[in-house]
C-alpha cells in the first residue's frame, strides 16, 4: 500500500480531482483514468493509485466500459492524512 509519504503532488491532485467527481475508469488490464471526459495527462500515475488501492470503479463494468472512479477508504485516508500533515 502506499503511504502518504511516497504520494506525489500529482497523486494528490489526481486524487483531489477523483474526490470532487466526474472522474471515469475504463475499465481494462491497467485501467484508463478520464477527468471530466479528458484523459488524464498522466496515466502512469493513475494506473499507480487504481494498483495501490486509492482508486477504484464504482460499479463493474465490462472491459472497455467507462464507470464512475471512486476514491477507496485508504484513498480518503490518504487525501486527509497529507492534510493534517500540510
Amino acid at each position: 500500500m502506499t503511504t502518504t509519504n511516497a504520494l506525489s503532488a500529482r497523486d494528490r491532485a489526481i486524487l483531489r480531482a477523483v474526490a470532487v467527481g466526474g472522474a471515469e475508469l475504463q475499465l481494462g488490464t491497467e485501467s484508463d483514468l478520464f477527468l471530466d471526459g479528458r484523459c488524464c495527462c498522466d496515466q502512469s500515475a493513475a494506473h499507480h493509485l487504481v494498483r495501490t488501492g486509492l482508486i477504484t470503479a464504482a460499479k463493474p463494468g465490462l472491459t472497455g466500459q467507462r464507470v464512475a472512479a471512486a476514491l477507496t477508504p485508504a484513498g480518503h485516508e490518504a487525501l486527509d492524512q497529507h492534510a493534517f500533515a500540510a
